[in-house]
Parts: C-alpha cells; structure tokens; sequence
C-alpha cells in the first residue's frame, strides 16, 4: 500500500530533535534574553554577527579561533525560535529572516576559509570548500523551491546542524580537510535525497489524484 504525501512529511529532523533534548536549557536561556529586551530577530542577527566575526578568524588562518566561535555561535540558531515561541510571535516573517541569516551565516563562514586557502596556495582546500558550499546551497535550495510548490523536503543526511556538528570539531581539532570532506560529498548527498524525496512525493499526490 502506497504512502500518502501527509505521512510522508510528517517525519522530525536531527534538528528538531535537538530542540526537544536541549529544552531544559533553551527555555530559560530564551526567557533570560527575553527579560534583558532581546528580541528574536535581534538573537538571528546576533548570531549572523557571530558567525561573520569566526569566518573573520578563518580568514586569517587562525582556525581554532573561529572554529570556537563557530561553535559558540551555533546555538543561536536554536535561540531565537525558542524565543519566539516563548513569546508567542512566531511570524512568517521572523522564520523568513531566520532562514535568510542562516545562509548568509554558512557561505560567509566558507567564503573566509575560501579565502584562507587561496591566499596560502592551497587548491585542494579551495576546492574542498568550494564542494561544502555548493552542497550546503543546494540542500537549502531543493528545500525552499519543494516548499514553495507545496510540498515538504525535511529529509536528508546533513540538515544544517549536522553540518556545523561537522565542520566546528573539524576547525577545532585540526582535520579541516576530512570535515570539508565530508561536507562536499554528504552535503550534496542530501540534496540528492531530498530531490528523490520530492519527486516520490509528487508521484504519490498525483496517484492520490488519479
């Protein structure tokens, strides 16, 4: 028997998960910033400002420090929608400047190491990064175009934080080619499922049609 599209996206993500195990703590934290005035959008900018700040490091070829202030960073992400939520705001727009922010945040943390490669000579690690770019992109992409044709496309091996559960140790401990490694390759994997995901789902409403 064939699946509908309904229980064919109603499946949680990495992230979502890591929201419900990781509540005891965003909650407060989101009340703490709350009472200190913070808005949500003000915690996604912050984040943005963060993350633009470790790509500055990267660019410098000071790895570890970015890749700590990567690290710091990342948590943000969770923040500001816990802080939504607590406010009982969330909004279209909110979501449309998380979502944005959170791109800006991924190329402009590879555009600084792009940087550091090219300006010490190193092909294989411009390369690398080139490869983790194009798929972060195109994970987010296959994303954003399935929802604006009504469809769901959650799926997928490397969702944003396991991207940065991969590429922060990386900058930390100092295999930053096995992370872009595994970002070029995984990263691009997961736009593929998420291609496949889409086209399952379009054979499976037009079924449900006919």
């Amino acid at each position: 028997m064939e699946k509908t599209v309904e229980a064919m996206t109603t499946r949680k993500t990495f992230t979502d998960y890591l929201r419900l195990w990781f509540k005891w703590v965003l909650d407060p934290l989101g009340r703490l910033f709350l009472r200190l005035g913070l808005t949500p959008n003000m915690m996604t900018l912050l984040g943005l400002a963060g993350n633009t700040v470790g790509a500055y490091f990267l660019a410098r070829g000071e790895l570890l420090t970015g890749g700590i202030l990567i690290a710091v960073m990342t948590p943000i992400d969770a923040l500001d929608g816990t802080m939504a939520r607590l406010r009982g705001e969330a909004s279209d727009w909110g979501a449309y400047v998380d979502s944005v922010s959170d791109r800006y945040a991924e190329l402009i943390i590879y555009g600084g190491l792009l940087y550091h490669f090219l300006s010490a000579g190193d092909v294989m690690g411009g390369m690398l990064t080139f490869g983790a770019a194009a798929g972060s992109v195109l994970v987010s992409y296959v994303k954003a175009r399935a929802e604006g044709l009504g469809y769901e496309a959650r799926v997928g091996l490397l969702t944003r934080a396991e991207r940065y559960l991969v590429l922060a140790p990386a900058l930390i401990l100092s295999f930053v080619y096995v992370g872009l490694g595994i970002l070029a390759v995984f990263a691009n994997l997961t736009a593929l499922q998420r291609i496949w995901h889409v086209r399952k789902l379009v054979h499976a409403r037009l079924n449900q049609k006919n």
